[in-house]
Order: structure tokens, then sequence, then C-alpha cells
């Protein structure tokens, strides 16, 4: 499908704003003051981040002639900055790593990027400040071409429920202060879980984007007519794709496909958005008490759904 006319005056704005930025961040002088292009600082840079990239994943995600890259890469291996080893999935491919004298000639370059534009919004005030951040984010998410994302939700294989523990001591104390040992509490649910399990009445999924693990949650059997819904979890870069409510799902559906009358749970009322995500599935508020726990005041709840 054609995409619609571009209006001449969006291109001259478009051409305009790149004359003013690319001049007032001094792209086109030798970058940062130094003996660089900003294509080659850049792919320095991509090389002090990454974890031994190879030539061809360099010049796929840099959008680089394979030549002119080729160059580049042979100017740093005969400054002693780079060097090549074998890949061992592949001994055809190589690998590529800086040296350490190549993280040396790296890091001024990185403090006087950080200075600059540090020097860039120091005299804005805040309220400008922000609304050009937020306008560079914009841009940058307008800008970006859609990527797929492959959300598979799985059973949990072994590492799995270390994971669980992990993620809700790091997360909650992260975002919401909590003490080690809310931590704690947690590993003991898990470990009961763990030796307790029964697949005929529990199940439990673990979601993962993209190959990585961001998220679980559990069903366990509290009697013979209720479920429990126990260690709900996402990880913040895995929120906002409805992950959760998901999750929430499918313990509903299997609670229900198991004959159970009604699922509870426990959670607490600074959660908002886990909080939302169960109302949104009929589960009502049947309990609320204050809980000072984990190093915290909080409002313990329960919430009950009737799946019959």
């Amino acid at each position: 499908m054609p995409h619609p006319p571009v209006p001449p005056a969006q291109v001259k704005a478009v051409r305009g704003f790149n004359r003013f930025y690319t001049q007032r961040i001094g792209v086109l002088d030798p970058y940062l003051g130094s003996e660089f292009s900003l294509t080659e600082v850049r792919v320095l840079y991509e090389l002090a981040h990454r974890d031994q990239p190879t030539a061809s994943e360099l010049g796929r995600d840099l959008s680089l002639d394979a030549g002119y890259l080729s160059r580049i890469l042979r100017r740093f291996e005969g400054k002693g900055w780079l060097e090549r080893v074998p890949s061992p999935a592949d001994a055809r491919r190589s690998l590529l790593r800086l040296t350490p004298a190549g993280h040396e000639a790296f890091a001024p370059l990185q403090q006087r990027s950080r200075d600059e534009a540090t020097a860039l919004l120091a005299p804005l005030p805040d309220d400008r400040r922000g609304r050009l951040i937020a306008a560079m984010q914009a841009m940058q998410q307008l800008l970006e071409p859609p990527v797929s994302r492959t959300v598979v939700l799985r059973d949990p294989r072994p590492g799995d429920l270390g994971w669980v523990v992990m993620q809700h001591g790091e997360i909650y104390s992260r975002e919401y202060g909590y003490t080690s040992e809310f931590e704690i509490l947690v590993a003991g649910i898990v470990a009961e879980l763990g030796r307790k399990f029964d697949p005929q009445w529990e199940k439990g999924w673990i979601a993962e984007l993209d190959g990585e693990r961001v998220g679980s949650v559990f069903v366990v059997r509290q009697s013979p007519t209720v479920a429990k819904l126990r260690l709900l979890i996402l990880t913040e870069h895995a929120r906002g794709l409805k992950l959760g409510a998901r999750l929430v799902d499918e313990c509903i559906a299997f609670a229900r496909g198991k004959g159970y009358r009604k699922l509870v749970l426990w959670t607490n009322g600074q959660l908002a958005a886990a909080r939302a995500i169960y109302a949104s599935r009929g589960f009502e508020l049947v309990e609320s008490e204050p809980l000072e726990a984990y190093g915290r005041k909080l409002t313990s709840e329960t919430w009950s759904l009737k799946l019959r």
C-alpha cells in the first residue's frame, strides 16, 4: 500500500531541523574534538558496549557499507584497539572485542560526550529541559520501525523458581522500597510450592519475551473448591504488552477448567496495575486491613472471583 504524499512544507521543516541540530551538536566537525568521525566513534561505542559482535552484525545494525566498516575495523586493529577471536559456535566466524587499549582510548570520548550533553541541557530551566527530553523521546518512538515481539507462556523449568524469587526481591526493593523480608517471604512460598506441587490441580506459567524470562504466575490448590493465584510478577521492560492480564486470564481458565468454584489472591493497595487487572477480570475486594511489613506501611487485601 503506497504511503500518502508528504507536503513540501513538512519536508522543509525536517530538513531545517536537521541543519539546526547537526550544527548545534557539531556533527560536521571532527567528533568531540577528536581525530575520529561520528561514524568511527559510533563503531567504537558499539564495540565497547556489546558482547563480542561480528562485523556483519555491526554493519547491519549501524546500516554501514561492508567495505567502509572493514576499513574502520582495520584502522582500529592497527592501533591495537581491536582483536578478533574465533566464534565457539562457528570457527569460520570472528568475534570482535576491544582490547584494554581500545577501552582506554574510548573512555575519554565517552566522558566528553556526557559533558557535551550536560552543557546542552544545563542552561535550560527544569520545565524546558523536561519538554526537550520528552520531544526527543517522542521522535525516537515515532521514527523507530515497529518491532514484532515473540511472547511465549511455558511451564516452569529448573532454574525458574529461583528466578521468580530473585525478581520479587529486586523489583519490590527497587520500585517500592521493600526490605529483604519480602524476598524471604517469597522464597518460603516458592519452596513450599516446589515441595508440594500437584500438577493434577496446580499449574505455573513462565512468560518469555523474545526468548527472555519476563514474568510468572501460579495457581495452587487451597481446598477442593478454592484455588489461589500466586507469584504474579512482570519485569519492567515487558510492561505495556498486556502480559500481566494474559497471565491472569490463564489462571482463571485453568481454575475454571479444573472445577474450582472460587479463585482467590492476596495483594496490597500499593499495586495499582495489578489491582486494575484483577478488577477488570471480575475479582472483588473481600477483605482489607492495615499491614506494616517489609519496611513499609501497607494495606493488606484479599480478592476473590466466583468461577461458577
